[in-house]
């Protein structure tokens, strides 16, 4: 049993497949934030809709936190900082964009609850990556 577990071993201490999770862990962060600088006018318009006003400074902090954190993470440099912003962003944003608990409708108020669910999963996600880049030594 021992011996069928090395190959498994080798591919977790891979740096490709570190480095392809990183990747994917960020895909809904960098990808958001590159639509939204290929669609400023959306990206302040979501902002209006939650009532972040002023919504250009919402939108700027938003890509700053997308894109940046993201970057941190899957550089390695400074990955715990970038992890935990995009933790924070993700709490702060699930908090305000699917608030399950004031949907009359149950069934928006399932997918709502799934979404929210969702979301803390990944927020979950990004707390072992910090601590894992943390103890790996990385900055």
């Amino acid at each position: 049993m021992r011996d069928a577990l090395v190959p498994i071993a080798a591919l977790l201490e891979s740096p490709a497949l570190n480095l392809g999770a990183r990747i994917l862990l960020t895909l809904p962060f960098w990808t958001s934030g590159i639509a939204k600088l290929l669609d400023l006018d959306g990206a302040l318009a979501e902002a209006a809709h939650f009532g972040l006003e002023p919504a250009w400074v919402t939108v700027v902090a938003t890509l700053i936190v997308q894109l940046g954190g993201s970057a941190a993470l899957i550089t390695g440099r400074f990955a715990w900082l970038g992890a935990g912003a995009l933790g924070v962003f993700t709490a702060l944003a699930t908090l305000i964009a699917h608030p399950f608990w004031t949907a009359a409708d149950p069934m928006l108020r399932f997918h709502e609850r799934n979404t929210f669910l969702e979301h803390v999963g990944l927020i979950g996600g990004l707390v072992l990556a910090a601590i894992l880049t943390h103890r790996k030594g990385r900055s």
